[in-house]
């Protein structure tokens, strides 16, 4: 392992001719003073000043576990957007949800469409699904062999379940389902990870199991990631569940309230809502929404979420519909949000805050998290379908946005 020494110990001319590594520092490399010395010298390389990523307040030992060559922090700004009343099963009550973004115009819009919906009575929620996968997949000699060892899975699946949570406290294997492929059988271990987002805690457990199957069993090999799984890329598989929360959330929008806080009609959300799912029909969409990926951004920057988990959890399906009565039905349902309380970055400086700032920190509201996330999405959905019914979207960003932003 290279010191700091060893690299800026050398001549400009050295540096110049041979690509050095950064920095490592030793194993204690997450001081602050480890960090400035890391930072100095990628500015002595680069000749470029990193003061505004050298002034964090977190302390850069609790980034350990989370980065490596550390060299400071990034700042993203955060808006507040609310307020946003919820009835759910885990989140009750009003809320006030940050949002980490550089995008002009986007807090504003969650912000009216949060306001639409507490002034509606409020956003219902319910989580129907909790639980994280892993699919690795296995080799047999031919068709008959996969099929006995399928077969041999569902039997032996108490044993295979014992080895798994042998690695975990918290990880509970609740099934195993076999997908054969020719003479490869895709196996999907399903868990449920408590409060924790859990991929590196079930992938763990599901290393020792493969290990254990392979000893028992007449594969010859295995792979521990198939891609059936779909984590960090978007699959159709992702709109039946079983990647993180399934969560639903719904409310009623009367026709009064449309009018003054949207400025369209419930008829006109449904009838751009009817023409946007024939253009995602045409564009081979993978479900149907606006821009999740907005809304789950801003949240999981804010929040300590990891962040590539977007391209998984914006898969869903938004539904606009127009009841007798004349008024609307909104709804959002997010079959594989992944989002934890616990671990990750979830513990760092402002993600905690964060958190808190929710009344989500910690153990035991991770499904909070997720029906706070799911009635976020809803009024982004709601605004953003408003603005271009009404034709003010382009108004809207021209207004808040870097194009012209108010003084």
């Amino acid at each position: 392992m290279l010191e700091v020494d060893e690299l800026t110990g050398s001549s400009v001319e050295s540096l110049a001719a041979t690509p050095q590594l950064v920095p490592r520092l030793g194993p204690e490399g997450y001081g602050r003073e480890a960090v400035t010395k890391r930072r100095e010298w990628l500015e002595r390389k680069s000749s470029t000043s990193l003061f505004h990523i050298g002034s964090y307040s977190t302390a850069s030992e609790q980034m350990r576990g989370n980065i490596e060559n550390p060299v400071g922090a990034i700042q993203v700004p955060v808006g507040i957007a609310g307020p946003l009343a919820i009835r759910g099963n885990y989140a009750n009550g009003i809320f006030y949800v940050p949002l980490a973004t550089t995008e002009g115009a986007l807090v504003r819009s969650y912000e009216r469409g949060m306001v639409t919906l507490t002034r509606a009575g409020g956003v219902t929620t319910r989580v129907y699904q909790d639980e994280n996968r892993v699919s690795p997949v296995f080799f047999l000699d031919d068709v008959a062999s996969a099929h006995e060892f399928a077969d041999q899975i569902t039997r032996d699946f108490p044993s295979i379940q014992k080895e798994a949570e042998l690695t975990t406290t918290h990880g509970k294997l609740l099934r195993l389902e076999c997908h054969p492929v020719g003479r490869e059988v895709i196996v999907t271990f399903s868990y449920f990870t408590a409060d924790a987002h859990g991929m590196n805690m079930i992938v763990k457990a599901t290393e020792h199991a493969c290990q254990w199957i392979m000893r028992n069993s007449r594969a010859h090999r295995f792979y521990l990631f198939s891609g059936l799984s779909s984590e960090k890329h978007a699959s159709g598989a992702l709109l039946g569940g079983g990647k993180g929360k399934k969560v639903v959330a719904g409310a009623v929008l009367p026709a009064a309230l449309t009018k003054i806080y949207l400025h369209v009609s419930p008829a006109q959300l449904v009838d751009l809502w009817h023409h946007t799912v024939v253009g995602h029909m045409q564009g081979n969409a993978i479900g149907y929404n606006a821009h999740y990926a907005n809304g789950l951004a801003a949240l999981f920057l804010a929040c300590g979420q990891d962040v590539a988990n977007i391209v998984n959890c914006a898969i869903g399906i938004t539904n606009f519909e127009l009841r007798d009565d004349g008024d609307a039905y909104v709804s959002v349902t997010l079959p594989s949000l992944t989002v934890g309380t616990v671990g990750g970055g979830t513990g760092l400086g402002t993600s905690l805050e964060c958190l808190q700032l929710l009344g989500s920190a910690g153990k035991g509201n991770a499904p909070k998290l997720a029906e706070i996330a799911a009635a976020t999405l809803l009024a982004g959905e709601l605004s953003m379908a408003a603005a271009i019914a009404s034709g003010e979207f382009s108004r809207a960003h021209d207004k808040y946005g870097r194009n012209r932003p108010p003084p």
